[in-house]
């Protein structure tokens, strides 16, 4: 028995020597990222390095091509200039002087409004839906950097409160060692707090393995100009309230991106089929030509007409009538799935907020309280350690489901905000 009690003073002082040193490990640590901290960067500045971006600023160039079509489409056809040297040889019994015979002539075709006009049209619609296009990416790419923001905030509290879970449990397992190796309480005790401490430490390890992620994956988002060694303003909170539903399809309607695209490729589709059934009209040119020899000079103006007779463009016209009913279906196909999309996003915010109101008005209380209950009852050798630790693990648990709500409440927000194009950001706060 004596010989049993020592080995479990000794090992109980081994473990405790053990856990002292990785506490002290974690904390040099954790100094150590403090003192590597850089600059702090709230969301409103994210966004503005965002828009620097490489991989952002290529998405713009389409709206360079697009201009460019424009121009394109305004240009008049150039005249076309011939010119032909020969001779002239008279035959002997002929009255005619023989020499040289040339003849210059130019020709311009007649850029007419029902032609012009449908294609200046189609290009400046074109033009209007890369913009557009342009304008689905940004936002797009904003609603992503904002989503891996509060990920990034997300991943920072659930860290901080893994290392203050680790801290408790070291104090609890220093405690129980000192009752194990006083004779105070079984060795099973010991066993047990040291596998809720490894399980601890391992969520610890996991949590900030998770955080460098979420960094990592801000930092591409971002660009260049965000150092590595940056750091975040605010900790993840509730948003604030959002209009009605139907409010918020009204905006959607009015001001996404994708769904203005839409529109513009149906005004480019139905100005291109106009185009093409101008194709059906005959296209005229004014042509002179000056004709000379060593007798005459001869000048004469006219006019030269492509009647089109045999191709009465048919193939293109159907083209173009089937580009148009499928911008007409894709542009009602996108106003429904946004609806859709934004009625789904409405209904997850719901969720969440009630959700978060519910664990910050209550739960995260009560599970506090039985932590210190289930604590003091040990203490006083009303309750044993599986008490202790259970209470310990609901209380985490607790705290877990209210970071996570809060992140599925801004995520729904930042959805809402991506359907409805608005640059507002999220406002954050300190979470208590």
């Amino acid at each position: 028995m004596h010989s049993s009690a020592g080995f479990g003073m000794s090992s109980a002082r081994w473990f405790s020597t053990r856990w002292s040193k990785l506490l002290v490990s974690l904390a040099a640590l954790a100094c150590a990222d403090a003192a590597m901290a850089g600059e702090a960067y709230p969301l409103g500045r994210l966004e503005e390095l965002a828009r620097s971006n490489p991989a952002l600023r290529a998405a713009a160039t389409e709206i360079d091509g697009a201009r460019a079509g424009v121009q394109t489409a305004r240009a008049y056809p150039n005249p076309e200039v011939e010119y032909m040297a020969g001779s002239m040889n008279y035959r002997p019994y002929a009255s005619g002087i023989s020499g040289a015979s040339d003849s210059y002539s130019i020709t311009q075709s007649l850029d007419l409004p029902f032609r012009r006009t449908p294609r200046i049209a189609a290009a400046r619609a074109g033009l209007e839906a890369s913009k557009a296009g342009y304008a689905a990416v940004e936002t797009d790419w904003i609603a992503d950097l904002r989503l891996a923001y509060f990920g990034a905030l997300r991943r920072t509290a659930e860290k901080a409160n893994a290392q203050t879970d680790l801290s408790l449990m070291q104090s609890v397992y220093a405690k129980i060692s000192l009752r194990v190796e006083q004779g105070d309480a079984p060795r099973i005790e010991l066993i047990r707090a040291e596998a809720d401490l490894l399980n601890v430490q391992k969520a610890a390890q996991a949590a900030a393995l998770r955080e460098d992620q979420a960094r990592l994956q801000l930092r591409t988002l971002v660009g260049p100009d965000l150092p590595e060694d940056f750091a975040l303003t605010g900790q993840l909170d509730a948003p604030l309230p959002l209009p009605s539903l139907g409010v918020l399809q009204e905006q959607a309607l009015a001001a996404n991106p994708a769904l203005a695209r839409a529109r513009a490729e149906v005004e480019q589709a139905r100005h291109r089929l106009d185009y093409e059934e101008s194709g059906r009209l005959p296209v005229v040119s004014l042509r002179a030509t000056r004709e000379a020899d060593r007798e005459m000079r001869q000048t004469r103006v006219g006019v030269t007409v492509s009647i089109p007779l045999w191709d009465r463009k048919l193939g293109p016209v159907h083209e173009a009538e089937a580009r148009r009913s499928q911008s007409d279906l894709q542009l009602t196909a996108r106003t429904y799935a946004i609806r859709q999309e934004l009625g789904i996003a409405w209904r997850q915010y719901e969720v969440a907020q009630t959700q978060v109101a519910a664990l910050e008005n209550g739960l995260i209380a009560q599970t506090r309280a039985a932590v210190n209950v289930a604590d003091a009852a040990y203490k006083a050798g009303e309750r044993g350690l599986i008490d202790v630790l259970d209470a310990q693990r609901v209380y985490r648990a607790a705290r877990a489901d209210l970071i996570a709500s809060r992140y599925e409440l801004a995520a729904a927000w930042v959805d809402i905000q991506r359907l409805v194009a608005s640059p507002e950001p999220l406002p954050v706060r300190n979470i208590p």
